[in-house]
């Protein structure tokens, strides 16, 4: 029946692979299914559950809705939104051991955008989670981040401010939903997830604290009124900027992002000449005028600085003084917050640079203020490449000054 003893040998080693290959399957599936699988319950660990294209359109992407609010996607083409998937050092975080799948959710909202889909977690483990493949994964929705269907596509309609009925897809009305409470929904993560593991973006909770929220909102300043066409043709009407100003920190050297500056920055007077061996003496001043949260927010590793040098005629610094507003943070061993002397709304806070030219000769003053996303050093933990921009430029001075 079997042949040859040659052929009976080979058919046994077969049986006796797919039999180990059967009982590792087994074990695996055991293992798998060893705990207690919890329900996903924070905001910030499911995403939003799968949209259906509503009638009307042949796609829920930002390029799709571009073909009519086209004002509305060059707008967002501009903002953080559309690079929050593709961002170097997002891409560089998720790649770590320690990033947990749940922090994808802010950056690829919809389940049309994720490749898996999350049953829910083994004992309530982050590290844990029972997901399975997701057969309605949409890789190119994917790269687009924070789309324009992430908050506008709800139930097979477009949601929006007005109900329109003229519009070739369902609307609905629902101005509430579209309120900053959707933008806190992912501005204001703030967990200790393990040990070494923090999430602290409190933007929407320095929102709430301050005396400006009972005046404006995460809209009012970064989505501002602008009276438009909605689609060209149409009677313009009361419309909100779709750009997200914000940093203005670019996320590739091609990306030129819009900025909300949220800092007044004035610089005292200074003298133009100066008696040798006199105190020269700057006072340049930060305010948070503009921000309804503290400044800078958002990123706990991002800061502010400032930088203050006098040069002597042949270009030598010869004094400097550099100032950080921002927060620090250990890491290791526990995850712990060292430091913070972020700007609240409405505080002011003075840099003052003391110095006194020795010689005579024209002195150069210059004074910069920049926005940082990170430092070079974690920029190099991250490998981030030499042509990532980690910081943008929103104040600078140059004065010469004659010592007599």
């Amino acid at each position: 029946m079997f042949g040859t003893n040659q052929h009976r040998s080979s058919f046994i080693s077969r049986i006796a692979l797919f039999s180990l290959v059967s009982i590792v399957l087994v074990l695996a599936n055991c293992s798998e299914n060893n705990g207690v699988l919890e329900p996903l319950q924070d905001n910030w660990e499911k995403a939003v559950p799968f949209q259906q294209v509503p009638q009307g359109l042949s796609s829920l992407s930002a390029e799709t809705c571009g073909a009519c609010h086209q004002d509305h996607y060059n707008e967002w083409k501009r903002s953080t939104h559309a690079h929050a998937w593709t961002d170097q050092q997002f891409q560089a975080e998720i790649h770590k051991k320690s990033s947990p799948y749940l922090c994808i959710n802010c950056h690829i909202p919809l389940e049309n955008q994720q490749e898996y889909l999350i049953e829910g977690l083994l004992d309530g483990d982050i590290y844990k989670p029972k997901k399975k493949k997701n057969p309605h994964w949409d890789k190119q929705l994917q790269q687009e981040g924070i789309t324009c269907a992430a908050c506008h596509v709800r139930d097979n309609k477009i949601v929006g401010p007005t109900g329109t009925t003229k519009a070739p897809h369902p609307v609905k009305k629902d101005p509430e939903f579209l309120s900053e409470g959707l933008c806190i929904s992912c501005h204001n993560a703030n967990a200790t997830l393990t040990p070494t593991l923090a999430c602290t973006f409190e933007t929407g909770d320095e929102w709430k604290k301050s005396k400006i929220s009972s005046e404006k909102n995460c809209i009012s300043c970064h989505m501002t009124d602008t009276t438009r066409s909605i689609v060209p043709g149409y009677e313009p009407r009361l419309s909100h900027v779709h750009s997200f100003p914000g940093s203005g920190i670019p996320k590739s050297p091609d990306h030129h992002p819009d900025m909300f500056n949220g800092l007044d920055i004035k610089l005292a007077a200074v003298p133009q000449t100066l008696e040798k061996g006199k105190v020269l003496r700057t006072k340049l001043t930060l305010t948070n005028a503009n921000a309804g949260h503290r400044v800078p927010t958002g990123d706990p590793e991002r800061f502010i600085e400032i930088i203050q040098e006098l040069r002597d005629p042949q270009g030598r610094i010869l004094a400097s003084q550099r100032d950080t507003i921002g927060e620090k943070w250990q890491w290791y061993p526990t995850a712990k917050k060292l430091a913070d002397n972020n700007l609240n709304p409405g505080e002011s806070r003075s840099y003052v640079l003391r110095t006194a030219p020795k010689r005579t000769g024209t002195y150069e003053l210059v004074i910069r203020v920049d926005k940082h996303r990170l430092n070079k050093k974690s920029a190099h933990y991250n490998k981030l490449g030499e042509d990532y921009p980690l910081s943008v430029l929103i104040y600078q001075e140059v004065i010469a000054i004659r010592v007599e």
